[in-house]
């Protein structure tokens, strides 16, 4: 069962959601309760079958437990190891172990179509358990409970269409005692981001791909191409901001204040600022994680005499990580490689203008700046698509 993707799944979700309600309004919602919650909808949306190898069939939600388990061993090793000492190998090694089964699940299938050894949100929990592992080597974490690292993992309204929150920030909320008149205000946001995602996802995403976007998918034609180019980015925006404020008000309820993932990226007016937008948890994560310790890395190792040089590759490499995380098709890594092209030409665009002053300021040069921004995340997406393919 994929989660927010009909209303079946919204009535099998109402009885935990139900559960909140009630605990919550009696002053006696516990950590217990969010773990117990997450155990039971992660059984109910994994409990399909899953074809591992050509005639062995299991249930899905055993691979989910033996990733999550698999996870928490890596992670719990890794931070015994490193509370005596900082080994780079180690957490290399600990780093290979928690991309493991994402490599295995994105490289097999296309290699032998007949084995699936992945499920759907491991993208979004290998960046979770990755987090993790980070925060250990940084000297950010001192302990790991079990139970916390479980409901982290594996938080049933972020599972397979994220947002990607992070473990310290969620720990914040998960040691919270929330008092009635929070729990009212998280019930207010949950309602508040409950409906828009109906609005999203069920109304404007319908609409979109009916009479928009399937009427022009297939056939020949450069303006059917633009036309399909267009319609498939306010799908893809409808019907993933749609997931997504799902999942952030369901987290609201249970007291789990998982970060915006939107804030209208069609109107940013560059694509720094579409970066910013869009995607925001998963854009952040490569900020955080990739691009700015490839930078410090390359400025301490003295690795490049440009110091720009080192910040474009930077963005080359998450832009392009970004892209193979979403799959390993070439045009998943060409979309992530043009918006780091994008990325580099701005910077050094930005930079050249401070100094001739070309590109002005005002309302006119706010909506060209949109309007250029937009067509250029509008293409990006057409790459995405694989419909050039």
């Amino acid at each position: 069962m994929i989660p927010y993707a009909d209303f079946m799944y919204f009535g099998v979700a109402l009885y935990p959601a139900l559960a909140a309600l009630a605990l919550g309004l009696a002053g006696r919602f516990s950590r217990g309760a969010i773990l117990l919650a997450t155990l039971i909808m992660v059984a109910v949306q994994y409990a399909g079958p899953a074809n591992v190898a050509p005639r062995t069939v299991v249930r899905e939600v055993w691979l989910v437990l033996a990733y999550a388990a698999l996870q928490w061993a890596v992670a719990a090793s890794f931070l015994r190891v490193r509370s005596r000492g900082s080994r780079p190998w180690v957490y290399y090694a600990a780093l290979t172990l928690g991309l493991l089964p994402l490599a295995i699940a994105k490289f097999v299938p296309p290699l032998a179509p007949r084995y699936q050894l992945g499920f759907v949100g491991i993208s979004y929990l290998t960046f979770r358990s990755l987090d993790v592992l980070i925060n250990i080597q940084d000297g950010l974490l001192s302990s790991l409970p079990a139970g916390q690292f479980l409901a982290y993992l594996l938080f049933f309204p972020t599972v397979s269409s994220g947002p990607i929150d992070r473990y310290r920030r969620f720990a914040t909320d998960w040691e919270r005692r929330r008092t009635l008149a929070e729990f009212l205000q998280d019930l207010d946001a949950a309602v508040h981001r409950v409906f828009t995602g109906f609005l999203y996802k069920f109304i404007l995403a319908y609409l979109v791909k009916r009479y928009w976007m399937d009427a022009v998918a297939t056939g020949p034609g450069l303006l059917r191409v633009l036309s399909y180019m267009y319609a498939y980015s306010f799908y893809l925006f409808f019907d993933f901001a749609g997931y997504s404020a799902f999942a952030v008000g369901f987290s609201y309820l249970f007291g789990i204040h998982t970060p915006e993932n939107f804030d209208r990226p069609f109107l940013a007016h560059n694509i720094r600022d579409f970066w910013n937008r869009w995607h925001i948890s998963l854009s952040n994560w490569f900020r955080d994680h990739v691009y700015m310790r490839f930078v410090f890395g390359a400025t301490r190792g003295r690795w490049f005499k440009n110091k720009q040089l080192a910040s474009y590759l930077g963005v080359l490499l998450s832009m392009g990580l970004m892209g193979l995380w979403h799959g390993v098709q070439w045009y998943y890594l060409l979309y992530g490689l043009y918006h780091g092209v994008l990325m580099s030409g701005y910077d050094g665009l930005a930079r050249w203008n401070k100094r001739k002053k070309v590109w002005g300021e005002g309302p006119l040069w706010h909506a060209t700046g949109i309007f250029i921004t937009f067509n250029l995340v509008c293409f990006g997406f057409l790459l995405f698509s694989g419909r050039l393919a």
